[in-house]
């Protein structure tokens, strides 16, 4: 079963939100990690860390059916993202499949929300982590709102 294209539209809008967000002078981390955090802090909050980490491992093996390197990344006991890092690329075209693969993983977990939690609570949760971001198709040009 492949990624439905809304989510996978909406993943990529927070990802590039993010990518052009980002702050030099903080840590480096890709945007796939910055989002995944975020949407961590804001769903342990509402389901609580073990419900987190629920619905990331289940976005996690859904992924890897469609991105099969996503089999080095794992879910921690505290929900965190480990390994991601392993499958960090050095050349050109192995950025596009990292880059893929947290395309893939993003929108799943987003799919999983929007089945568990409907499409006005979740939407209501990336507005208040992603407050300047475009969420929706009629505010999508850049991934920011104009």
């Amino acid at each position: 079963m492949n990624t439905l294209p809304e989510m996978r539209d909406l993943a990529q809008r927070l990802l590039n939100y993010e990518a052009s967000a980002a702050n030099t002078s903080e840590p480096v981390e890709t945007p796939t990690l910055r989002v995944y955090q975020k949407l961590r802090q804001r769903l342990s909050e509402l389901a609580g860390s073990a419900g987190f980490h629920a619905l990331a491992s289940r976005s996690l093996v859904l992924a890897r059916s469609e991105v099969p390197s996503l089999s080095a990344v794992r879910v921690g006991t505290e929900g965190n993202l480990e390994g991601l890092s392993s499958i960090e690329p050095s050349i050109k075209v192995e950025q596009d499949r990292v880059h893929e693969g947290g395309v893939i993983l993003i929108s799943r977990l987003l799919g999983l929300l929007f089945i568990f939690l409907g499409e006005a609570l979740t939407l209501s949760l990336l507005r208040e982590a992603w407050p300047g971001a475009a969420l929706d198709d009629r505010n999508s040009g850049n991934g920011r709102k104009s």
